[in-house]
């Protein structure tokens, strides 16, 4: 037997194949159209799109392990979190999704809360514009054509489901991400509904990440080869599923994500938000578990920009910055180039270089870009301390943790040991596929999602300790100057 992993991202689809021990089969990946920006702070996409590249990247891995995919008998969905897939009465695309990195809805973020004060309770999250309520709100008052013909939010990986299996379902991990869902309670909340103006009857419903959502259209399995019954599993937000990816599913376990945005992820064994400190507290993508998360805007997408601006490659900029680093550089970069959520809440915010003079160069300002990133990292584990989280074992995933440099940076400015696990894919695909597996076995996720081999443990550096301790204190200064500047 064999299951299917579906990653649904902004700028690509990946699918993997895992078999019953968990071990990767075979991987393929399509391209999305990228999203536009109409206006500055607004990202979107069309979600015709994500589905061409569910198809073409399925499609090569029936060409490319025709055996192993016609074996799969439970399938996993991860995605890009807070999309707003606006469908009408016949499941038709009522406009581009409005993208979490999107920051239009900042306005409605403040009506919300005004219109009830106890959100922030409920929810377990403050009204944020990357998150799906909001959007909603906008579309409300600045799209009301289109608002009225609302039969149905889905997220972006809910939309593929709707595809797959005819079934409008949503998981509590993605849910979560909604402000729409009672986190404490794994609910629906009535009351989070009508502040949009919407009910129960709009949205999904809803399953555990490891349960069945419905099975995979007939046609499909035909298409692809799949033999008897396929399972849909509820699956995860991207977070989430990365964290089954690695097998961080138990209380005080997390990750440290250096992908397009970053992450800091710890698993919880109870409900615990922080929405002082811009904490995300969501439900995890199994039953009775939840976990939170400091959440950094332009993290790996920092360094895209440099590489853009530059015309070097970001693995050329990292090698550079590894070449001459002996410790914080003059330069200082504050990575809020799409607004930032933890610890800011600042949609509006905006990047900036500080310190720069006749010596500095694009090593040093790669290193300025890595260490802001790094910084970046340092505000959500202070956010998430004051929670009274504590972190006892950390991982590293995403493109960004190829970096050993950027590593040292980060575990010295956290100053815990950071593993790497040997080489192979822990994100959302194959945590996907691991809840493909317990949907179509029973099997427990204890079981399952356990994590893999470790490559290396990066220990922080006490040399540097002291030094990136006054550099992170000018750069938490810089941020309330600059923004008093612009305002």
């Amino acid at each position: 037997m064999t299951y299917l992993g579906i990653d649904i991202g902004t700028s690509g689809v990946k699918a993997l194949l895992i078999d019953e021990h968990g071990r990767a089969l075979g991987d393929a990946s399509a391209a999305s159209v990228e999203p536009v920006r109409p206006h500055p702070g607004w990202s979107e996409q069309n979600p015709a799109d994500w589905w061409t590249a569910t198809l073409a990247a399925v499609d090569k891995l029936k060409a490319s392990h025709p055996s192993e995919l016609a074996s799969v008998r439970g399938i996993g969905l991860s995605g890009h979190m807070h999309g707003a897939t606006l469908l009408g009465k016949d499941d038709e695309i009522l406009r581009p999704c409005i993208l979490w990195n999107d920051g239009r809805s900042a306005a409605e973020c403040k009506e919300m809360e005004a219109a009830l004060p106890s959100l922030r309770q409920i929810a377990g999250n403050i009204a944020m514009p990357g998150f799906t309520a909001p959007k909603i709100a906008w579309v409300r008052k600045h799209e009301p054509q289109i608002y009225e013909k609302i039969a149905k939010v889905l997220l972006p990986k809910a939309y593929i489901r709707l595809l797959l299996t005819g079934e409008h379902v949503e998981d509590m991990s993605d849910a979560a991400g909604t402000l729409w869902l009672d986190v404490g309670k794994r609910d629906w909340s009535d009351k989070l509904l009508a502040v949009s103006g919407l009910t129960r009857s709009h949205m999904p419903r809803l399953v555990e990440g490891s349960e069945s959502s419905g099975t995979l259209k007939r046609e499909l399995a035909q298409r692809w080869g799949m033999d008897g019954l396929v399972v849909v599993a509820g699956g995860a937000g991207d977070n989430a599923a990365s964290a089954c990816g690695i097998g961080a599913i138990r209380p005080g376990e997390g990750f440290v994500s250096l992908g397009t945005s970053g992450v800091l992820f710890v698993s919880n064994e109870r409900f615990s938000p922080n929405t002082e400190g811009a904490v995300h507290a969501f439900c995890h993508a199994i039953p009775d578990t939840w976990h939170q998360m400091g959440v950094i805007l332009s993290a790996t997408d920092s360094l895209n920009w440099l590489s853009k601006i530059t015309g070097q490659k970001q693995a050329e900029l990292s090698a550079a910055a590894e070449a001459q680093f002996t410790g914080p550089g003059e330069e200082i970069f504050l990575p809020y180039l799409s607004g930032e959520r933890t610890p800011h809440n600042n949609a509006g915010a905006r990047g900036s270089f500080v310190g720069l003079s006749h010596s500095t160069d694009t090593a040093r300002l790669a290193q300025a870009v890595m260490e802001g990133v790094t910084f970046a990292f340092r505000d959500s584990q202070r956010v998430l301390a004051d929670a009274g989280t504590k972190i006892d074992r950390l991982l590293a995933v995403g493109g960004g943790s190829r970096s050993a440099l950027w590593l040292r940076m980060i575990a010295t400015n956290l100053d815990m040991e950071i593993a790497l696990p040997e080489d192979g894919d822990f994100g959302g695909a194959l945590g996907a596929a691991r809840l493909g597996l317990c949907a179509a076995e029973g099997a427990s996720p204890q079981t399952v999602m356990t994590m893999p081999p470790m490559r290396t443990v990066i220990a922080p550096d006490k040399n540097l300790s002291a030094a990136y301790s006054d550099q992170y204190a000018r750069y938490r200064a810089l941020y309330p100057a600059i923004e008093e500047a612009r305002n």
